[in-house]
């Protein structure tokens, strides 16, 4: 694989991070809270 399709990857990775930043941090903040949840009962 050349450099530049590296990249090109990277590029739209990037790209597709900050157009779906608020559904990720969503996700990930209800993940975090899931877990903080289960480990509080123990």
């Amino acid at each position: 694989m050349g450099t530049v399709e590296v990249i090109l990857i990277i590029v739209v990775l990037i790209g597709l991070v900050i157009i779906f930043k608020t559904q990720i941090t969503g996700v990930v903040n209800d993940i975090f809270q899931k877990i903080v949840s289960q480990t509080s009962r123990i």
